[in-house]
């Protein structure tokens, strides 16, 4: 019996405000957040662009696993995809899962194709030569083996001496 007047005597826990007791909570979903949610939905928009974006000689990956190159864009919902010579499938687009070659646009005129590829070998690439450049210098440039034939006279060795000859007097 005396236990119970001592436990109404005791001063109770002070009521703490609800704000407190949230806290803990909130701050867990805004780590969630900031960890998990917001990098998957901006995993979510790259994909979605990407397959809004396919487009005839793409190689892309179904949600099967079958590996193949898209031979037609039907429409925004279906897309025909190559998967052998001769062996065409239509795919519905949400379930390409991934693409793992994109083709570069076809330009609109071959011209500006052409002027886009330099020209001249990988050396010119290398040094710096762009296409004006390798065609200015072009004249007075020498191939490499007339230089090498020019820098270097030929030595001609008598009874197969390997070392030349001191003149004795």
């Amino acid at each position: 019996m005396f236990i119970s007047p001592a436990y109404a005597q005791a001063s109770g826990g002070g009521a703490s405000g609800g704000l407190e007791a949230m806290l803990p909570l909130i701050l867990i979903f805004v780590v969630f957040y900031f960890l998990l949610i917001r990098p998957q939905q901006k995993k979510m928009k790259l994909h979605r662009q990407t397959i809004a974006a396919i487009r005839r000689g793409d190689k892309v990956v179904t949600g099967g696993g079958i590996i193949g190159s898209v031979a037609k864009v039907d429409n925004e919902h279906e897309v025909t995809v190559e998967i052998a010579k001769d062996v065409k499938v239509k795919v519905r687009r949400d379930l390409i899962s991934a693409v793992v070659s994109k083709t570069e646009p076809q330009a609109s005129t071959p011209s500006a194709a052409n002027e886009d590829k330099p020209r001249g070998g990988i050396l010119q690439n290398l040094l710096g030569f762009g296409p004006k450049q390798a065609d200015k210098n072009e004249g007075s440039n020498k191939s490499a083996a007339a230089v090498k034939n020019k820098s270097k006279p030929a030595v001609k060795k008598e009874n197969g001496d390997d070392a030349p000859k001191k003149n004795a007097s």
